[in-house]
């Protein structure tokens, strides 16, 4: 039997695309080939590729004006390469912090810029994204950087930041696919496919036409945007394998009738277990109710002394994944597009149970 796999990442597939995929192992549609032993040169993989690119660009309305990446080096990769790519001839970039993921990107744009962390949440412990109008924005800046969902703390934005004409850019890894997105507000989408999209190993990358002619001349070719754009992802050997599930993966969420229906669903799951989260003494979730992430729900038991018998009876009933990230302790459950909401009533169910027993 299957787990209940609340893992932030590499997460929960859908079964229907994993059962594809072994079908598909051996000899992939007559061509006596794996997807994993493909030339990326052949015609039948171009063929995989393409049939993703335009999945994706249906799923997202992407604008035509915009080219979309099939790289490597994960969201961590991009934290670099963002600078390298869009800061030209400007020193500097404004970033919004609103936890972990926010900070590492921080950390990497010091390597090339200098980042001014235009608004924080760190005076509320980072449970919470900063109101627009609190930003100090620089109208200099090469960019604005902000981390839609931050997996580790459970924020996330539900609105599209108004940010001039300087270039917005998202790190958009653990939410992208999630809810329908106003691609044309941003200058940059990107993010790691091991949330919603795929396996690890694909990084995303949507990028505005007019941004590609902004690259450091250090940047490297494999990560310069424009030079892998004019290759369509083909300058290295791109992911191959990752991207055929991630294409899978795409045709499923089209499937479900695309990400309007697929955000409906993500809320009702959400809402299921953030309600009782919210009737609840014994477990709290210290996230403001406005920026509650509907992918990534961490939450605490009071008694954090029973936090070992808490993940241990969840994996005796088959759900893994439980525990929190060691920066932040407590629980987290993801729950990405393929987990099915009855994934969440069982958890639900068990923590009503544990408190009964417990509280």
């Amino acid at each position: 039997m299957r787990a209940i796999n609340f893992s932030a990442g590499p997460a929960v597939l859908p079964e229907s695309v994993l059962q594809q995929a072994a079908a598909e192992m051996l000899d992939w549609r007559g061509s006596g080939m794996s997807v994993m032993e493909m030339s990326h040169r052949g015609k039948e993989f171009i063929a995989i590729a393409a049939k993703a690119e335009a999945d994706l660009r249906t799923l997202l309305a992407i604008p035509a004006n915009y080219k979309v990446l099939f790289l490597q080096g994960g969201a961590i990769g991009e934290m670099a390469i963002v600078p390298l790519n869009l800061l030209g001839a400007r020193k500097g970039a404004d970033y919004i912090h609103t936890g972990e993921w926010s900070k590492k990107a921080i950390k990497e744009a010091k390597k090339y810029c200098t980042p001014n962390v235009a608004a924080s949440g760190e005076d509320r412990n980072f449970t919470y994204v900063p109101a627009r109008a609190t930003w100090k924005l620089d109208p200099n800046a090469a960019y604005v950087h902000v981390c839609t969902n931050e997996t580790i703390g459970g924020v996330e934005y539900d609105w599209v930041p108004d940010v001039g004409d300087v270039p917005l850019v998202a790190d958009m890894s653990s939410h992208i696919l999630s809810r329908p997105v106003d691609v044309a507000r941003y200058g940059v989408i990107y993010g790691g496919a091991q949330k919603n999209a795929g396996p690890a190993g694909l990084t995303l990358v949507i990028v505005r036409d007019d941004l590609l002619d902004r690259a450091l001349p250090i940047c490297p070719s494999a990560f310069h945007w424009k030079e892998q754009a004019e290759a369509e992802s083909m300058l290295n050997t791109p992911p191959t394998y990752a991207i055929y599930i991630a294409g899978l993966v795409f045709e499923w969420l089209l499937a479900q009738g695309g990400l309007a229906e697929v955000e409906k669903k993500n809320i009702a799951k959400a809402a299921l277990l953030y309600d009782y989260l919210d009737q609840s003494s014994f477990y709290v979730n210290p996230v403001a109710k406005a920026d509650r992430s509907r992918m990534n729900i961490p939450f605490k038991l009071r008694d954090e002394s029973l936090d070992e018998a808490f993940l241990r009876r969840a994996k005796e009933q088959g759900m893994v994944q439980l525990k929190g990230h060691r920066s932040v302790g407590g629980m987290r459950a993801s729950i990405y597009n393929a987990m099915p909401i009855e994934g969440v009533q069982r958890l639900v169910e068990y923590m009503r149970e544990f408190e009964r027993r417990h509280g």
